[in-house]
């Protein structure tokens, strides 16, 4: 029962202890802006995946992207949501095979 006990009081000890990982997007002056729509790649810009992915769409190609996570801004299945709305974005980064990967990622108001 000592075990038991010991174990469930260092459980939390590690959890606490793990550093979390925040992904460095940062805007970059020297290099051009594009403005381009956003949104899940399955749900609304009819792309080929097995789940719910951010996507991004600029001069009719889409892409899906990388760097940045459809639920790092916010729930994508809410009513504003990646998955339900395509929104604004005005982004920087490069396509490499076949995929966006983002450098900087910010994400316009909705006008919902």
């Amino acid at each position: 029962m000592k075990k038991l006990l010991l174990l469930l009081l260092f459980i939390p000890l590690v959890s606490f202890g793990q550093e979390k990982f925040e992904k460095q997007l940062k805007f970059d002056p020297e290099t051009h802006i594009i403005q381009a729509e956003v949104s899940c790649g399955i749900c609304m810009f009819d792309m080929v995946g097995k789940e719910c992915e951010l996507a991004i769409r600029i001069k009719d190609s889409s892409y899906y992207v990388e760097g940045t996570d459809i639920d790092d801004h916010g729930d994508a299945h809410s009513k504003i949501g990646f998955c339900n709305a395509i929104r604004k974005a005005d982004v920087q980064g490069k396509i490499i095979d076949n995929r966006f990967h983002v450098t900087y990622f910010e994400l316009k108001p909705s006008n919902k």
